[in-house]
């Protein structure tokens, strides 16, 4: 209840004009308590427009109300919490207040940080300590939000300091407010440690203060650590979660498979244990999603009463998840409103699909719907280039969303770049992008090391690697990969049994059977087929094909029948489908003049219906791709491709070059 309106100076003294109805109270006046009986403030209570607020206040200031604190308070609250915010008017206001109240120094912050003004709001928290000025646990709470954007923009943060003049104020023990707000800052921006540690020293605390602490183990992938917080709330503390709880429970259950108490958390939600949120049953969703269960997620996006783009989103991502990407495209067909997310998720659905063609076919329509893509969409649709080989796209996109400034070169976005051109050959392209980038991780580091490596140039790989060293980045197992990789395809074979052993006892990295595969590739071209056969049966892991593959090949170089046989039966337990097992043991055997194994194998693989996979090649020329098979005559200039294959096959054999057969 506010005191009687005030007298007004004599020479302005007017009949009082009639107290106006009641007016439903607009946004920003968030006080729902507050009686006003004056008729002019009571008309500032109901004011929605800045221009009848501009009337008002100069009526206000005209009849001399304007300088005394409480109008001045509500005045400067219309400024503050209209959208958008006034913050130079209310500034301006909090100016002439001669004794500004804690409310209006509160409010003040808050309007700055509406505004994105961080740094405006803890200079004036600074002023209010410097000054002595009124303050209350809103104001803490303001500054220590303004800390965290701060912290957010890269700015030096203040959040201690806040902490410790909260500490001095004793607002921490005696404030939840305060309480929740500093654990809050220290999950998002600082410690975890720290904000356990303060949350544990709180004399009191809410399901705000559970909520923040489980929420931030679930942001930094602190699942169980999430689900235990959670737990000792329900339990001990006796608490109900909301949805805000749940949605951080959701998460953390997602991260760790817990399918089971996943379904408890939809049937509390089902049954109206607590109120819900578009948040919380898309987090449900996202969640059957992670856990392969589509039809749970379609149950849960079927009984929403309001459903966002996010919503459809996520429903389709469920769908990709699971493999379904039928389901997923006709889902995302029907969405009443995609946005540019929508379009990357489905783009991405296609492209980890090993579906190229599709997923290029969608970001082209997507750019035909005047829909900018994200980086994540650009990353997956790079990703798509890379497999088919599209050097134009990748080239197309580098200029026209880089090269504009409409994407930022971030490192995940360059290391798409990267591996695009290297998978097409423009290594000059790759290596001075590489040498461009800022900002660099292993990735980067591997995707040149692997793109290298493929095409035979093991000197560069070596030399990488040895800047890669250099370098704070640890290396992986990708990262030997390529190295063991070069190693193999240039013999380097005491380079090779080197880093096989640097992996384990330098960098701790337990070989796997890709890096045990490269390794007998490595002994097994140079003719050391007896080391490469004692690798392949030491193996601490049942040796794949890969392994047995490269072994066969080896003995295909040099002629062994008998390790060769041993591999091809293995490769036969592992694939019995695969022609070019028979293929290369029928090669072995011909080149020993044993034309009646060839016979019983070629008789095998008719008893079998094992047929030989028709060889496939596909060029690009002008942004389309051309695909072709063996003996393939369906081509349109057929006629002219076969004409200079025979010119191309005349020079080769006038160098001197035998095919091999």
């Amino acid at each position: 209840m506010m005191p009687a309106p005030l007298p007004l100076p004599p020479r302005a003294r007017l009949p009082s004009p009639p107290l106006p109805p009641p007016q439903p109270r607009p946004a920003w006046n968030t006080n729902r308590n507050l009686v006003v009986t004056h008729p002019l403030l009571a008309l500032l209570e109901s004011c929605a427009s800045f221009p009848r607020f501009l009337q008002l206040h100069a009526l206000l200031t005209v009849s001399g109300l304007a300088a005394h604190r409480f109008p001045a308070s509500r005045l400067l609250a219309f400024c503050a919490l209209s959208t958008p915010p006034r913050v130079d008017h209310a500034a301006a206001i909090l100016a002439r207040a001669s004794a500004p109240n804690a409310y209006m120094l509160a409010t003040m912050m808050r309007a700055f940080l509406r505004a994105r003004l961080p740094s405006r709001a803890s200079a004036l928290f600074r002023r209010v300590i410097r000054e002595s000025l009124p303050a209350d646990a809103r104001t803490l709470v303001f500054a220590i939000k303004a800390a965290a954007s701060e912290h957010e923009h890269h700015s030096p943060s203040g959040g201690e300091g806040v902490h410790c003049v909260a500490l001095k104020w004793g607002h921490v023990a005696q404030s939840v407010l305060v309480g929740n707000a500093l654990v809050h800052f220290y999950a998002n921006h600082r410690s975890l440690a720290h904000a356990r540690n303060l949350f544990d020293e709180m004399p009191d605390r809410d399901v705000v203060s559970w909520t923040t602490l489980v929420d931030g183990y679930a942001r930094r992938g602190l699942a169980d650590e999430a689900w235990r917080v959670f737990c000792r709330m329900v339990v001990a503390g006796g608490l109900q979660p909301n949805e805000v709880t749940l949605v951080a429970v959701v998460s953390a259950m997602g991260q760790m498979g817990l399918l089971a108490f996943g379904r408890m958390v939809y049937r509390y939600v089902a049954d109206g244990g607590v109120g819900r949120s578009v948040n919380l049953e898309n987090a449900l969703i996202d969640m059957f999603g992670k856990f392969g269960c589509a039809a749970s997620a379609r149950e849960v996006f079927d009984s929403m009463a309001v459903k966002d783009v996010y919503s459809w989103t996520t429903m389709v991502n469920a769908y990709a998840k699971c493999g379904d990407l039928e389901s997923a495209a006709r889902l995302f067909d029907d969405m009443p409103r995609r946005n540019a997310v929508s379009w990357s998720c489905m783009i991405a659905a296609y492209s980890q699909a090993n579906q190229p063609e599709e997923a290029v076919r969608l970001f082209k329509a997507m750019i035909e719907e005047g829909v900018e893509p994200i980086n994540a969409g650009l990353v997956s649709v790079l990703s798509a280039c890379a497999q088919l080989g599209c050097l134009d796209l990748g080239r197309w996109i580098y200029d026209n969303y880089v090269i504009s400034g409409k994407a930022v070169l971030t490192v995940n976005l360059g290391n798409a770049f990267i591996d695009v051109y290297a998978k097409c050959g423009d290594f000059d392209a790759a290596s001075k992008l590489f040498a461009e980038m800022a900002e660099r991780n292993v990735v980067s580091w591997n995707s040149m090391i692997m793109a290298h490596a493929v095409h035979g140039q093991s000197e560069e790989v070596l030399r990488l690697f040895e800047q890669l060293k250099g370098t704070c980045i640890v290396p992986d197992e990708i990262t030997f990969l390529g190295l063991l990789s070069a190693c193999s395809h240039s013999g380097l074979v005491s380079e090779g049994r080197r880093y096989f052993k640097e992996m384990k006892l330098i960098y701790g990295i337990e070989p796997k059977s890709e890096h045990y595969a490269c390794m007998i590739d490595l002994l097994g071209k140079i003719g050391l087929l007896e080391e490469a056969f004692e690798v392949a049966k030491g193996m601490p892991m049942e040796t794949d094909e890969a392994g047995w593959g490269a072994l066969l090949n080896a003995c295909r170089m040099y002629g062994n029948v008998e390790i060769g046989e041993f591999a091809a039966d293995k490769l036969v337990q592992l694939n019995p489908l695969d022609s070019g097992i028979y293929v290369l043991m029928s090669q072995i055997y011909a080149s020993k003049n044993k034309w009646d194994q060839v016979k019983i194998l070629r008789v095998l693989m008719r008893e079998r219906g094992v047929k030989k996979n028709p060889g496939c090649s596909s060029i690009e020329v002008d942004g389309k791709f051309h695909e072709f098979l063996v003996a393939d005559v369906s081509h349109v200039h057929s006629e002219d491709i076969y004409a200079a294959l025979k010119n191309i096959y005349f020079h080769l054999k006038w160098e001197g070059y035998v095919p091999l057969t």
